[in-house]
């Protein structure tokens, strides 16, 4: 058997985890540290990102450690997208809290803008100027933060998503670059010619100096330092470097046309394989998004994605605040002791709607409620409600990517909960399987992208194939029915809608 691993990172939005990736897919040493989020005020989301580089680390260390401290084979990242650090080379330090990927800070801004450059942005980068922009809140702070506007006269200040920061620290400070999936999700990445969509990052007022060279997510990266990862630990090279939804893509093995991917963690995401080609329908559907899947040996895979951003935290919410729920899991088990809402509905939109209708000040909602509706009846309404939203981003993508979907496999925590994946598998109308080991799919996708250049594998076919299949949940109600309860659900959403419109005039 061959004893070599990668060392495998998946930094996420609430936690960082590390864990070995053998040759056989086999995961290892899992370490795991949670990361805080915080809201400061309405619209804003922030991080500390010196936390997030020391939570890394730490995890790092103690899968190299689990795994007997010799040194792994590479290193692959997956990380949140579009999450954007500000830091000072010369103390290693981040000058602000980083802004979270779900922020929306900038959104009227961005919006005074969209008559002007939607256009260009969709068939350029294949999304619009959208309600949040990395480039944007670093001009921004620029012009307003005093430390920030001293460390670039100095020459020294530096800029990046997560996967810049995490390169620049693992690597002593050697490496400054970026890779193709999280530039897209930043949205200034030109598609069909990887490269940085200059006259976007201009206009919003980002100096072109700053930006991080655009590398390929399968590509030789750097080497982390000696001794970072522990003791005696010599360097080691890093191999893959992707946004965390593509490299959960990877680890489920969604590589073809048809076959689409849901993860949930803190929001739920949809992706599709697109092929070679920028899919035709780019920028047809609101909130769906076309992307670099993976890009590595000087060739891009494109996808299609749609997301509800918040339905994980809606969910955590509803148990935390307002519902009385101890846990997910006690929201599932509850969901199925009846066989229906009883007429209650959840929307999972705390950051606001994306598709159908792109609405950032829709928020989340749980309405229907009667003298009659018991705590069994709101935990189903709240899985329904997440269940549609995927549904609502699977139409999306299937639209965009020109092809219908016919199988969607399932990752993330909420993958565990039995009706919420017999509902989506209702609503969407395509079996669902629930992928083995589905919350490691981010950590065994960047071990495949790295290690399927020739290192454990001579493909991404092949590293993907050491997966296992999963519990599959077919859809158990008719055309009819599917039709008749999307409609329903449409119905409502442009019914709040037309209501928050009249809100706002009346203002």
């Amino acid at each position: 058997m061959d004893d070599r691993v990668i060392l495998a990172v998946d930094e996420g939005t609430t936690g960082t985890r590390a864990a070995l990736v053998s040759p056989e897919g086999a995961v290892s040493g899992l370490a795991y540290r949670r990361l805080g989020v915080g809201s400061p005020r309405p619209g804003v989301v922030e991080q500390d990102a010196d936390e997030i580089w020391a939570a890394t680390l730490e995890v790092c260390r103690a899968a190299v450690a689990a795994g007997g401290g010799t040194a792994p084979a590479a290193v692959a990242v997956a990380v949140q997208r579009a999450t954007s650090v500000l830091w000072d080379a010369r103390t290693g330090r981040a000058l602000v809290p980083a802004m979270v990927w779900q922020d929306t800070r900038h959104a009227e801004e961005l919006a005074a803008l969209a008559g002007a450059w939607d256009a260009r942005l969709i068939a350029g980068t294949g999304r619009p100027t959208g309600v949040r922009s990395p480039y944007l809140w670093a001009a921004r702070h620029l012009e307003r933060t005093p430390e920030v506007r001293a460390a670039h006269r100095a020459g020294t200040l530096r800029f990046g998503t997560v996967d810049t920061w995490l390169l620049w620290n693992l690597t002593g400070g050697a490496v400054h670059a970026a890779t193709p999936t999280n530039v897209c999700s930043s949205g200034a990445y030109a598609l069909a010619d990887h490269a940085y969509l200059r006259e976007w990052t201009e206009a919003l007022g980002f100096p072109a100096e700053l930006l991080p060279e655009l590398r390929e997510d399968g590509d030789e990266l750097g080497t982390v330092a000696p001794g970072l990862l522990g003791e005696g630990v010599g360097e080691v090279p890093i191999l893959a470097v992707l946004g965390d939804q593509h490299a959960a893509m990877i680890g489920l093995g969604c590589l073809e046309a048809g076959r689409a991917m849901c993860v949930h963690g803190t929001g739920s995401f949809v992706d599709v394989a697109a092929g070679e080609s920028v899919p035709a329908g780019t920028g047809r559907v609101d909130g769906a998004l076309t992307l670099i899947g993976w890009r590595t040996r000087g060739r891009s895979v494109y996808t299609v994605e749609s997301f509800s951003a918040t339905s994980g935290t809606a969910l955590d919410w509803a148990c935390s605040t307002f519902a009385g729920f101890s846990s997910a899991r006690e929201v599932s088990e509850l969901a199925e002791t009846v066989p229906d809402t009883g007429g209650a509905a959840f929307r999972p939109t705390l950051a606001g709607l994306r598709t159908p209708v792109m609405e950032p000040g829709l928020g989340a909602s749980l309405t229907g409620l009667t003298i009659s509706t018991t705590p069994a009846h709101i935990a189903r309404a709240l899985l329904e409600g997440i269940a549609h939203a995927v549904a609502d981003s699977a139409a999306a993508v299937a639209e965009v990517a020109g092809a219908p979907i016919t199988e969607m496999r399932v990752g993330g925590g909420l993958s565990a909960s039995r009706p919420l994946l017999q509902m989506q598998a209702d609503l969407v109308g395509v079996p669902m399987e629930r992928a083995r080991d589905a919350g490691t799919a981010s950590l065994r996708g960047a071990a495949y992208l790295a290690g399927s250049r020739g290192l454990f594998w001579d493909s991404l076919a092949q590293a993907a194939a050491t997966r296992g299949a999963g519990d599959l949940f077919e859809p158990g109600i008719g055309a009819g029915e599917r039709a008749e309860r999307r409609t329903a659900w449409t119905r409502r959403i442009h019914a709040e809608l037309d209501l928050l419109d009249r809100h706002q005039i009346g203002r």
